[in-house]
């Protein structure tokens, strides 16, 4: 048994896990970080149109600050989002935008003076102040008031990764590739470790820590066709599960993109909406401000995707043989727009549709796309049940997105949620109640385990199961009855199906009898853990008898404040259940600094929690009675709902702006 002892264990090599590498090796700490891929092959590379931060630099940004990002993001979480988590996050993101770009982020910036946009179909000039030229810019995306993600073209999440994992490497971080956590060590309530599996040799490795952070991201391969890497099987999350004490949170609030490419699914960024582009349907008609006139194609991706159903619905869809979809048009934005700023998006549509963007339109759909549910942890991103276990990035639930997230709010999410947990971790682990006691025969038992489980898949059964149709029946159970839009019979038939697979995946045999590298054994063992998460969806949306965010039930159209303004926790305490075990935790109205309200989509469907009401009383007297004393906006902010003490010190402070200066 080979054993390795380190002071942190990250698992997963994206934004989120190098980031949190990085700071917690900053503070002293040694760590390894254990990846399936390479880093700079990790599932981050993919992000498109940016990342959000209220800079304001841009003269469509211009008075942006926290508290606007803040109520964006709040609403477009549907009210699901914790609001003190909210704040940490917009008072932090400039501070990570421009760490990064200290870093090597080359972030496309403003130029003074004029320049061309498309906004609403129609070509605008835009006027850039002097003292902004040389500034980070940002361009428009759904679900915000302001211009507030910045990007660089086309390929943010593929510049921020390489400049995280070029950091990584200067700090000299060990990062053990090709590695899968199968197990998370564990005893008396307290993490100490994952057992882990080379791909390759198929050696089984304990890496004991004093703490363990999963950066895994999400879990989106459970559906037949999604934007994610086909690595995204929400392993991460299984093991937390697995440990029958580790809570998952919302894992029914599934994100649907609006425009993947049909029929494979590949993701073209809201940066092509975000910078003029048009949905149209079969007869050539743009139809979103039909539906949603003030936002059009930039209200909310949930909103999105759901007008886009709806209009297919109803015979506009254009008939193709993968299926029914819409155009995305961005031809109006030209061919030097396009190539200079929307340069992968043309590789895409070049290479797998055979079709120039810049002269042609593109075929897409809504696609499932991000995972809002995660591992259940606190604003620390530490879990509420397990000690020492931690999680940031998509595979958490911190919970910043709520029911919704909104475009650019997670790759930010990805670098604030690491160096926020960062400083976390290091202030534990060095304290004494980090110190390891634990003994070589308990991490022998979970060894020991992990390889019978192994074994048992190699055996040969009577009336063996192949893991690779249970997938597919799963995929398309997913993809067919837990998707944009949900009602009751498809959820409990969804739920009973789900079922049945999982009590046939106990008998899956592996027909290639090696534990080296080998593509059925781990499609085996994956596929048992992903059906697991599959129920957790399934069951938590059928449970969940409301619509807030992407979470849609046809046959309960009201969000529904009054019984449902909670989290659904879902965890499975024996490993014999054939069906996870939900709870709920409320969402505190008392504490909010913005109480429910609605949202401003469509018509107002809100069943009203009384308390909302009186909240928001208490919150405009508090405003009005600070403005009577010129109070400004920080001191208002704070005594509505104070967060800072929740903030690493080194983060505490505000952010400069054009028109807020420090020095003033």
């Amino acid at each position: 048994m080979r054993v390795a002892y380190t002071d942190v264990l990250v698992v997963g090599g994206g934004l989120a896990g190098l980031r949190c590498a990085t700071g917690v090796k900053q503070r002293g700490h040694d760590v390894v970080l254990l990846t399936l891929v390479p880093p700079k092959r990790s599932h981050s590379a993919a992000a498109q149109g940016g990342m959000q931060a209220s800079l304001g630099n841009c003269s469509k940004g211009e008075g942006d600050n926290e508290d606007i990002h803040f109520a964006d993001t709040i609403k477009g979480s549907d009210w699901g989002a914790d609001q003190d988590v909210a704040r940490m996050f917009v008072n932090t993101a400039p501070k990570a935008i421009r760490e990064l770009a200290a870093w090597g982020v080359p972030w496309t910036r403003v130029h003074r003076g004029d320049h061309q946009a498309i906004i609403n179909a129609k070509k605008v000039t835009l006027t850039e102040k002097d003292e902004a030229h040389g500034l980070i810019t940002a361009r428009d995306f759904g679900g915000t008031k302001k211009w507030r993600t910045c990007y660089t073209s086309d390929g943010t999440g593929h510049s921020m990764l390489y400049a995280m994992d070029n950091k990584a490497q200067e700090q000299e971080i060990t990062v053990h590739e090709r590695m899968e956590a199968m197990a998370l060590i564990h005893e008396n309530g307290r993490c100490y470790g994952a057992v882990a599996r080379n791909l390759m040799t198929g050696e089984l490795v304990a890496y004991i820590a004093k703490a363990t952070s999963i950066a895994t991201g999400g879990y989106g391969r459970i559906y037949a066709v999604s934007t994610n890497a086909v690595i995204c099987q929400g392993m991460g999350q299984a093991i937390a599960l697995e440990t029958g004490i580790a809570t998952l949170g919302n894992m029914e609030a599934i994100q649907f993109h609006p425009t993947a490419i049909v029929p494979v699914g590949i993701l073209t960024t809201e940066g092509c909406r975000g910078d003029g582009g048009l949905l149209t349907d079969v007869d050539g008609y743009r139809f979103m401000p039909d539906y949603e006139p003030e936002k059009k194609e930039l209200a909310s991706r949930d909103v999105v995707s759901r007008r886009m159903v709806e209009h297919m619905r109803k015979g506009k869809g254009v008939k193709s043989r993968y299926g029914d979809h819409l155009w995305l048009d961005i031809t109006i934005l030209g061919r030097e727009h396009i190539e200079k700023n929307l340069r992968e998006v043309k590789d895409i549509c070049m290479s797998f549709l055979g079709i120039d963007p810049a002269e042609k339109p593109i075929p897409v759909r809504p696609t499932q796309h991000y995972s809002m549910g995660g591992i259940r942890t606190d604003y620390k991103g530490e879990s509420q049940t397990l000690k020492g276990l931690y999680s940031c990035g998509e595979a958490a639930c911190w919970d910043l997105h709520g029911f919704n997230r909104l475009g650019g709010n997670s790759v930010a999410e990805t670098v604030v949620s690491g160096m926020l947990q960062a400083e976390h971790i290091a202030d534990y682990c060095d304290t004494e109640e980090s110190e390891i006691d634990i003994s070589t025969k308990l991490i022998k038992e979970f060894v020991d385990k992990e390889q019978a489980k192994l074994d048992y898949l190699l055996e040969p059964k009577e009336n063996a199961e192949s893991a690779y149709p249970l997938r597919r029946a799963m995929e398309n159970i997913m993809m067919d009855k837990v998707g944009i839009f949900r009602n009751e019979k498809d959820l409990q038939d969804a739920v009973d199906e789900l079922e049945q697979l999982l009590i046939r995946s106990r008998n899956i045999e592996v027909k290639h009898k090696t534990l080296t590298a080998n593509p059925e054994l781990f499609n085996a063992y994956r596929v048992q853990r992903m059906l697991k998460l599959a129920l957790c969806v399934a069951k938590g949306a059928l449970e969940r008898r409301e619509s807030r965010g992407a979470h849609a039930r046809e046959d309960y159209l009201e969000r529904n404040d009054k019984d449902f303004l909670n989290r659904t926790l879902t965890s499975w305490p024996d490993e014999n259940q054939t069906m996870p075990t939900i709870t709920y935790e409320d969402i505190d109205i008392k504490s909010m600094e913005l109480p429910p309200g609605f949202r401003g989509y469509g018509k107002d469907m809100t069943i009203t929690n009384p308390e909302s009401k009186t909240r928001q009383d208490e919150v405009d007297k508090i405003r009005e009675e600070l403005e009577a004393k010129s109070a400004d906006r920080f001191e208002i902010q704070s005594a509505i709902m104070e967060y800072k003490s929740k903030l690493p010190d080194r983060y505490n402070g505000k952010n400069e702006r054009l028109w807020e200066r420090l020095d003033d």
